[in-house]
């Protein structure tokens, strides 16, 4: 099932995606997508989808996930995006974090941030957790995830790497974290090391790649964060990104106001944002 919400930023209200590209309400099955109802996800069993109403207005999309409380990324887990970066790929996965306050809906504005000069971008494979994940084998891992969206990982590189410190300062910046257009259920997936990814600014492609390619791979991931902190229903792990971001490229090439960044991974479908200035 693709889950998704709908409506303007902060009042989004639950639904799905039909097998004829309709939005269908939830509103009146659950309260959200997230939290409990990401926790256990027999509720959907009962659903009659050709009963739903359909949402017959466009709508904005909103992240697809509510009540997100850790943004979790992993960094340098595509080895040739590593070799990129003129980067080895790291002995474990390096962690770290991104702000909710970041996520946006998949097709709403990229902003560049005030003193910017670097905004980059990333496609990556999201993991949306379902059940608590506290010190789980790699084995048990995908028991606990409830889908997979797709996540632009927006990126200011003079923040990440010129002003000491973590890497969080440089992917927190509000609207850096496109998310959606839904939440494919995981049993939509059949291998999620097997999932094309694709990112193109102005309709040149920059970015064409595949999960295949990660270095740690979703169950992996899963299991080894657990080890360090549990996962609760709703946190979403970023599990980095292929070459052809900016940064790499010879001169390095960032956004500007004006650009259309578009991308999307097999199966979960696309995002497409408009770049702006800060106002």
């Amino acid at each position: 099932m693709k889950l998704l919400r709908y409506g303007a930023a902060g009042s989004e209200k639950p639904g799905l995606l039909d097998d004829n590209g309709h939005i269908r309400d939830l509103g009146g099955v659950v309260d959200d997508i997230g939290g409990q109802w990401l926790a256990d996800l027999a509720w959907m069993r009962d659903v009659d989808i050709a009963g739903l109403p359909v949402v017959e207005e466009p709508q904005r999309l909103g992240p697809c996930v509510a009540g997100t409380g850790k943004f979790i990324c992993i960094g340098l887990n595509f080895a040739d995006h590593a070799a990129e970066a003129g980067l080895e790929v790291p002995p474990e996965p390096v962690i770290f974090m991104k702000a909710t306050s970041a996520m946006s809906g998949p097709n709403d504005d990229i902003v560049i941030p005030k003193g910017s000069s670097a905004t980059d971008w990333e496609v990556e494979l999201g993991v949306v957790i379902g059940k608590h994940a506290k010190h789980v084998s790699q084995d048990e891992a995908l028991d606990h995830v409830a889908g997979y969206c797709v996540v632009n990982d927006v990126s200011e590189r003079d923040f990440q790497n010129k002003r000491s410190g973590q890497w969080t300062k440089g992917k927190s910046c509000d609207s850096f974290g496109p998310t959606g257009p839904w939440l494919v259920t995981r049993d939509e997936i059949a291998d999620p090391q097997q999932l094309a990814m694709w990112l193109s600014v102005n309709g040149e492609t920059m970015q064409n790649g595949s999960s295949a390619t990660m270095v740690y791979g979703v169950a992996h991931l899963v299991s080894y964060l657990s080890q360090f902190m549990t996962l609760h229903p709703g946190d979403i792990v970023s599990t980095g990104t292929p070459p052809g971001v900016g940064q790499g490229l010879k001169p390095p090439r960032y956004l500007k106001p004006g650009d259309m960044v578009e991308l999307g991974i097999e199966g979960l479908g696309s995002q497409r944002q408009s770049v702006r200035a800060h106002a």
